[in-house]
C-alpha cells in the first residue's frame, strides 16, 4: 500500500513532467484570449497566426487565456518574458500578430502604440 505522501510526490512529478513536455516554463510565454467574447472578436485566427508562425521555435509556450472583462479592447494577447515587464496588447488582427511576432518575439521591440492601457 503507498503513502499518502508517496503518491502525492509522484502526481507532482507527472504533473511537472506534462509541463515541462509542453513548455510551460519556457521563456516567452503567449497567451490569446479564447473567451466566448474573444472568439466573435476574431481571436481565433490571431491564436492561428501564433501557432503558425512560431511552432518551430524553441523556449516559447502558446496558450489560451480567458475573459478579461474589456470587451472592446479584445482580441488581446499577453506577453510574458523572462526578466521583462508582461505586455498586453490589445484589439490584434491576424496582421498585429504577425508584427508583434516580427518585431516583439523576435526583435524585442515593443509596439507601444498597441499596447493597453
Amino acid at each position: 500500500m503507498s503513502k499518502p505522501l508517496s503518491v502525492l510526490e509522484e502526481k507532482r512529478k507527472e504533473a511537472k513532467s506534462r509541463l515541462e513536455k509542453n513548455g510551460y516554463f519556457s521563456d516567452t510565454k503567449i497567451y490569446v484570449g479564447m473567451a466566448t467574447c474573444e472568439i466573435a472578436a476574431g481571436s481565433v485566427p490571431v491564436m492561428e497566426v501564433f501557432q503558425n508562425e512560431l511552432k518551430n521555435e524553441k523556449n516559447i509556450y502558446i496558450s489560451q487565456k480567458g475573459c478579461a472583462g474589456r470587451c472592446n479592447l479584445e482580441p488581446t494577447v499577453e506577453i510574458y518574458q523572462k526578466d521583462k515587464e508582461p505586455v498586453k496588447y490589445i484589439q490584434v488582427t491576424p496582421e498585429k500578430a504577425r508584427e508583434i511576432i516580427k518585431k516583439h518575439i523576435k526583435s524585442g521591440k515593443i509596439i507601444t502604440e498597441w499596447v493597453g492601457k
